[in-house]
C-alpha cells in the first residue's frame, strides 16, 4: 500500500503532485490547504483524509484531528505537532487511539522519526515556490508490516 503525504499547499497544488502521487492508495493532507478545491483536485487521484491548519477556515467540513487504519497502522492526523512535547490535547488522542504514526505540518520542514513506539512525520512545505524554501511531499510505502518514507521534492 502506498499513502500520499502532503501539507501546507496554502491554496496552490502543484502540478508535479500528480505525478508524484500516482498510483497512491490514499492521500494525507495535513493541514493548511488553503482552499477545500484543493483537497477536491486530490480526490481525483485517490481517497483523501485531511485536517484543518491554522490557517484554514473552521467553517468548512475538516476537522483539527482525524484518526485513520490503513493497511493494519492507525494513523493520527492533526496539523500542528511538537513530536518532543505533545499538547495535552495530542496525548489525550494518543491514550484515546493509540495511534502508529502522527501525520503533521505546519514547520515547512521535512520530518520523519520514529520516537518511542510512534513514527512521526511531517511531508514538508508543498505550497508556492518561496526563494530558497524547500518544497516536498511524501510517499508512506507499506510492505509486509515495515513502513517505508519517501520524501520526495517538488
Amino acid at each position: 500500500m502506498r499513502i500520499g503525504v502532503i501539507s501546507d499547499t496554502h491554496g496552490h497544488l502543484d502540478p508535479k503532485v500528480r505525478d508524484l502521487f500516482a498510483g497512491v492508495d490514499h492521500i494525507f493532507h495535513a493541514g493548511d490547504m488553503g482552499f477545500p478545491s484543493i483537497v477536491m483536485e486530490l480526490e481525483e487521484l485517490a481517497p483523501v483524509t485531511a485536517v484543518l491548519g491554522n490557517t484554514d477556515d473552521a467553517r468548512t467540513e475538516f476537522k483539527e484531528l482525524e484518526v485513520v487504519e490503513l493497511g493494519g497502522l492507525k494513523f493520527l492526523l492533526h496539523h500542528i505537532v511538537d513530536p518532543t512535547s505533545p499538547s495535552e490535547r495530542l496525548q489525550q488522542a494518543f491514550l484515546h487511539h493509540s495511534p502508529d504514526v502522527v501525520v503533521f505540518g505546519h514547520s515547512h520542514k521535512p520530518f520523519h522519526e520514529l520516537i518511542g513506539n510512534r513514527l512521526y512525520l511531517n511531508p514538508g512545505y508543498a505550497g508556492r515556490p518561496k526563494g530558497e524554501e524547500r518544497r516536498s511531499v511524501a510517499v508512506i510505502r507499506l510492505e509486509e508490516g515495515a513502513v517505508e518514507i519517501d520524501l520526495l521534492d517538488l
